[in-house]
């Protein structure tokens, strides 16, 4: 017995060690899926980024050097948008995060097989398939929504592949990290993509899914960094020599932008509801037909900035001495961004809010004549209030215009504007489109499912009918 001595303390500590060792296995097998989805996001956000603006361009391109042919382009590029859609993959519609907020609900609620109706291969491709047709065809849509949606989907389905004997993930943490790690990887802005997360999706703490929120958000930005380089989504604006009373002006500006993007999202619900009166679905294509035609009329007659996402209405407000947009430029961008959003094609709502709101600091600048730096203030001001008053997430849209401008000495300013559209908002809406259109998708599942419980229902039919 004196031969076989084991010290006391390294008896005491094996099982301790082998139970660390298991659960630093059992971390790292779960955080594979993570790691694995990210690049995955990252390499489609990339592909999708570059044929979207490929064909931006295209549209751009077409719309100048044959100005007449965009009203035969624009509403078979409508049109086909619509009826992909509508054929393939119904849930595939509109820009993609309500139906990430419906998977969320339906994963704390324990109907993950419901979800499949919301994130599936067959979405992404619907996805991408009818928003880069509605671009071609000039329409007032963007990509970071939809690549927020894919990148659900991605993570779902990385989540579904994974053997039996795997280590449970989360199937709404995949989820939620999924739609952070597309929204950094859509606008190049990883703590936005943490910050919408947390804000937009769930309520629970941060801590409960902080590390695979951070790893998804870090290998989906750098995957994009290494394809596309190292940039911001608008660059730097120049933001120098500011003085305290410009913070009026970012007031004034909040107030209209947070109550014009409540209206917006509004009347797009109110059409949403007149639509579903429709008897016949061909009167949806006439629908769809009128706002190709509305839009490609307001660009040939009154001005072309109606068409696309908005981005380059942005960068020339920012960067050329071109600072003072004309006082009808905030109705134009609303009302392609309407007719565009309603047709029921696939498309994103984030860009051309931005572009809404930025042209709305754009007019007030130019009715006080502001300096270059202060105009820069006030548009993107208006970008982060025009954007909170679409999705009420005030401290997303902040942190979003920060990170994309890289403009930290506006911190005050954009935090302002937030808060202030937040509030003005609710007068118009005391609820978000997003939130509307998550219930509507849910109600429409639960039909789908036959197994509406009589309370859901009710609480649906009270958030739609309002």
């Amino acid at each position: 017995m004196d031969d076989i001595k084991i010290p006391i303390k390294k008896l005491i500590n094996l099982p301790f060690r082998n139970n660390r060792n298991e659960r630093l296995k059992t971390n790292i097998l779960q955080a594979i899926p993570f790691w694995v989805a990210s690049l995955i996001t990252g390499l489609i956000a990339v592909f999708y980024t570059k044929i979207f603006a490929l064909i931006e361009k295209l549209s751009i391109n077409t719309f100048h050097a044959h100005i007449w042919w965009m009203f035969i382009i624009s509403p078979i590029c409508f049109v086909l948008a619509r009826w992909i859609v509508k054929n393939f993959s119904p849930f595939a519609r509109g820009s993609g995060i309500p139906q990430v907020m419906a998977s969320v609900e339906l994963a704390n609620n324990k109907q993950t097989e419901k979800i499949n109706k919301l994130l599936s291969v067959r979405i992404i491709i619907v996805k991408i398939i009818s928003s880069i047709l509605m671009a071609f065809g000039g329409g007032a849509v963007g990509k970071e929504g939809p690549i927020i949606h894919i990148a659900g989907a991605v993570f779902r389905i990385v989540n579904n592949l994974l053997p039996s004997w795997w280590p449970k993930v989360s199937k709404k943490n995949m989820i939620m990290t999924g739609a952070a790690a597309g929204l950094a990887a859509a606008f190049n802005t990883p703590l936005g993509g943490i910050v919408f997360a947390v804000e937009e999706l769930t309520k629970v703490h941060l801590n409960n899914f902080r590390t695979s929120i951070f790893t998804a958000v870090i290998i989906a930005g750098l995957t994009v960094q290494s394809l596309l380089g190292s940039y911001l989504y608008l660059g730097f604006p120049i933001v120098t020599s500011l003085s305290y009373t410009i913070l009026f002006g970012v007031i004034l500006v909040a107030i209209l932008s947070g109550l014009m993007g409540s209206g917006m999202g509004k009347i797009i619900w109110i059409i949403f509801k007149w639509k579903a009166t429709f008897k016949k679905d061909y009167y949806n294509y006439i629908f769809v037909l009128f706002s190709s035609i509305a839009i490609v009329s307001m660009a040939s007659f009154v001005n072309e900035n109606i068409l696309g996402s908005g981005k380059s209405l942005m960068e020339s407000s920012l960067f050329t001495a071109d600072k003072y947009s004309n006082w009808y430029m905030p109705l134009l961008r609303i009302f392609g961004s309407v007719f565009s959003f309603t047709t029921g094609a696939s498309g994103g709502i984030f860009a051309p809010g931005l572009s809404c709101g930025g042209s709305i600091g754009s007019v007030i600048s130019g009715w006080f004549n502001l300096s270059s730096s202060e105009t820069n203030v006030l548009i993107l001001a208006g970008m982060t209030a025009f954007l909170t008053g679409i999705t009420r997430a005030p401290f997303t849209s902040a942190i979003l215009v920060l990170e994309m401008t890289d403009r930290n000495n506006l911190i005050l300013h954009l935090m302002l504007a937030s808060i202030i559209a937040n509030i003005v908002s609710k007068i118009i809406d005391k609820h978000s489109l997003y939130e509307y259109l998550k219930v509507q998708y849910l109600r429409e599942i639960r039909l789908e499912s036959n197994d509406i419980k009589q309370e859901k229902e009710e609480d649906s039919t009270t958030l739609i009918n309002n």
